[in-house]
Parts: structure tokens; sequence; C-alpha cells
């Protein structure tokens, strides 16, 4: 029988692309797009692996992560967010988290973290920083979230023409 695996993203097109990515991988997967949701799948039947994103529309991921770690000590946890920090990837491995990967993640990535027990010290320390317009997307795609979708609210909010706003939204997301 396959592994439970719950992947947590209020992202309705990231989550479905990545379920079905991990399905194909041999996962049985459970999605939801909240907390509250995410903790009764895990109740009906509880997970050996789960991916939470950071910024949830409820209450922060690490919340999530730090009740799966509590309830299910042995569970592997993998934390996803498109605004990486130090210190959000320090709480999310104080919580229980078993490691913390910056969106996009490749599919492959997220699996490989699953296995992980220790981190890296080949790593190495130089990494390509996210260009500006890259940036700019992720912080238009958040802010357009906590907005509920509303472009004149996030147009307001980020200070910018709603038409411009309109025409940012239309263009693909840049490469990082």
């Amino acid at each position: 029988m396959a592994d439970r695996l719950l992947v947590v993203d209020d992202d309705d097109a990231f989550r479905g692309v990545l379920a079905k990515a991990l399905a194909r991988r041999g996962f049985e997967v459970a999605a939801a797009a909240n907390v509250e949701s995410a903790w009764e799948l895990a109740l009906e039947g509880p997970p050996a692996y789960a991916v939470v994103d950071l910024c949830l529309p409820d209450v922060s991921g690490l919340m999530l992560v730090d009740r799966l770690a509590r309830q299910w000590p042995g569970m592997r946890i993998v934390v996803l967010t498109g605004y990486a920090s130090i210190a959000t990837a320090v709480e999310a491995v104080k919580l229980g988290a078993t490691y913390y990967l910056t969106k996009p993640a490749q599919t492959d990535d997220i699996v490989a973290a699953f296995g992980r027990a220790h981190g890296d010290p080949s790593l190495s320390t130089t990494s390509q920083p996210m260009s500006v317009n890259r940036l700019e997307w992720e912080h238009i795609q958040k802010i357009l979230r906590e907005c509920g979708g509303n472009i004149s609210q996030t147009a307001q909010r980020l200070g910018m023409h709603r038409r411009t706003l309109q025409r940012k939204l239309q263009k693909r997301p840049v490469k990082s």
C-alpha cells in the first residue's frame, strides 16, 4: 500500500499539479487549501508525509507543522514557501519540519527532502537570489491572495494603478 501524503497549499493550481505529480510517484495523496481542512484529512487517515505551504489563508503553515509533528512525531514534513527567510526556516525545523524548500520547488526535490535526516554540509552558501522581476511577481501574488483576488484592492495596497496591475498579471510568471 502507498504511503499517505498530505499536501496543503492555498493555490488551487499549484496544489493540484503537485498532488498529481506526487501520486505518480506512488503516494496516496490528500490535498487541502487551509489548516482546518488539512487537520480533518490528517485525522481521517494519518499521513506519513506532509508538504505544507508557509503562507496559508487562515493561519501560518507553521501552526499546522507544529500540530502535525506533535500528533505524529515520525511524520516527515516539508515546508514550501515563496517568501523564504532564515527565521522561518529555523522556526519550521524547530517545530518539526524535516526540510524547508523555496518555491518553485521540483517534485523530485520534495521527495528527496522526505528522505533527508540531516543537513548537507557540502551545500554551497552562494546561491543565486531571485531576480527583482520574480520577487515583484511573488509579492503581487501574495497581496492578491490576501485580498481574496480583488484586483482593485490589491492595486491600492501595492500603490499602483489597477490597469498596471492587470497588465502585470496577464504576463506569465517570470523565471527566478
